[in-house]
This record gives C-alpha cells, sequence and structure tokens, in this order.
C-alpha cells in the first residue's frame, strides 16, 4: 500500500472514531454563528476536470457569511507531498439565493522550490484572480450555470509573433449542471481557444470544448441518532483530456 493511501486511511478511521464527539462539540456552538468550519477528505482531487496532486486530498474551509455576503479561505493539500498544495481567498455575494458574484484568489504554495506569496506582479505572481458569475437553480427548476474568468496574475498567457509572452489569455470556464434527488450531473466547457501554432497553452485546455463532464452521487451515512456523516462519490471524465477520474469523499 502506497503511503499516501495508508495515510488517508488511517485519518479516515481517526475521524470516524472522533465524529461522535465532533458531534456533541458541534451541539455546544453558538446558534446562529455566521461562522463555519469545514472540512472534506477526498480520494483525490480533480478540478474543472483537471487532476490535481494525483493523491488523497485533505481540503479545509472556513467562512463567514451575513445577509448574503460572504468571505472566506479554502485549501487543498495533497498526501503525496511535494504533490500539489493550494490555498484560496474569496468573496461572493448571493442576490435572494438565486445569483451568486465571487471573486477568487488561488494561490499554489510550492513547498520544494520556495514561494512569495506577497507577489502580486503582473508577469511574476503565482496568484490567479477569478470573477464568477453563478445561477444557482431553484427546487422546481434545479438547474444551475456557472461562467468564470480569469482576469489577473498567472493566467495562461498569449504568445507575440516574435515568440514573447503577451497578455492574458482570459481563460474562461463554463458549466452546467442539473440536480436530481440523489445524483447531480454536469458539463463544463473551456470557452478559450489557444494559438497552438504560435505555442500557446490553455488553461483548461488546449481547445475549445467540453474538459468535465460527470456525475456526482451523494448520501448521508448515519454515525449516532443526531450525527450523520455526508460522502460522496463522483465520476468525471475529461473528453479533451481523454481522461477519468472516480473520486470519492466525506465532509465534515
Amino acid at each position: 500500500m502506497k503511503k499516501s493511501s495508508l495515510f488517508f486511511l488511517i485519518v479516515l478511521l481517526i475521524s470516524l472514531s472522533c465524529s461522535n464527539i465532533m458531534a456533541q462539540e458541534g451541539e455546544q456552538t453558538k446558534a446562529g454563528s455566521p461562522f463555519s468550519i469545514s472540512c472534506d477528505l477526498m480520494s483525490r482531487y480533480v478540478w474543472r476536470g483537471t487532476d490535481y496532486g494525483g493523491s488523497p486530498s485533505i481540503q479545509p474551509g472556513i467562512e463567514y457569511s451575513i445577509k448574503g455576503f460572504t468571505v472566506g479561505t479554502w485549501g487543498a493539500f495533497t498526501t503525496n507531498l511535494p504533490g500539489v498544495q493550494e490555498v484560496d481567498l474569496y468573496a461572493s455575494y448571493t442576490i435572494k439565493e438565486l445569483v451568486t458574484i465571487t471573486v477568487t484568489d488561488y494561490f499554489f504554495p510550492d513547498e520544494i522550490a520556495g514561494y512569495n506569496y506577497f507577489n502580486y506582479g503582473d508577469t511574476t505572481t503565482g496568484h490567479v484572480f477569478e470573477g464568477a458569475l453563478a445561477f444557482n437553480g431553484t427546487e422546481k427548476i434545479p438547474v444551475s450555470f456557472l461562467i468564470a474568468t480569469n482576469f489577473y496574475g498567472a493566467d495562461a498567457r498569449r504568445m507575440k509573433d516574435n515568440g514573447s509572452l503577451g497578455g492574458l489569455q482570459y481563460s474562461t470556464y463554463a458549466e452546467i449542471a442539473y440536480s436530481f434527488k440523489y445524483v447531480d450531473v454536469f458539463m463544463g466547457f473551456n470557452c478559450t481557444t489557444p494559438d497552438t501554432k504560435k505555442g500557446e497553452m490553455g488553461y483548461y485546455g488546449d481547445s475549445f470544448g467540453v474538459v468535465n463532464l460527470g456525475a456526482t452521487f451523494s448520501k448521508d451515512i448515519a454515525i449516532t441518532e443526531k450525527f450523520s456523516l455526508p460522502i460522496t462519490a463522483s465520476l468525471i471524465t475529461n473528453p479533451q483530456a481523454e481522461k477519468i477520474y472516480l473520486v470519492v469523499g466525506l465532509s465534515f
């Protein structure tokens, strides 16, 4: 058994054994607190059709929400160091629970080469800033839409005729999803077309098309009478990259 898989199994067993304690502590938390803390244990980190890290991933999050406004941080930490590590900051505003506007600062720390988190230089920063607009759907219309565009930072670049780097590609991702009772189906598109003849590479893919297609199944596992553990399983394909993934995760 690989060390990363063994580590994931140990964390999972410890988490299950402590779940009853967590439930009791949760009951003591102040009701109506605008703060929330979460942690997902995923067998693989696959985002928008791309595998990040190739190993189990621990994904913590902290949020503060009030009157439609939300600010938070979210991370993903693979267990096969150096792997792919991620720490994001985001702010969003939701209008009548239907439409959400979000700005996200994505950052991928390099634990081996080192990194400067506070470098925000146009062509040297490791940050990627994205603006996103989402329609969240309703009970009667369980269809959701997302469109997201990178507008600053370490986005894929255009190439000038002389072979030097040009401006941003403003890489754009769009997704449509439909929610059934126990399963969500989704289809995501790379909406940016790099000029491969000039040597350009895309952020999501090297041509316009479907890069994220699949379904997510969800179920609550009863641990005690008052505590259930949400589990999800996703079958994800990336037709453009000709890849497929089966991912399972637990949420706390």
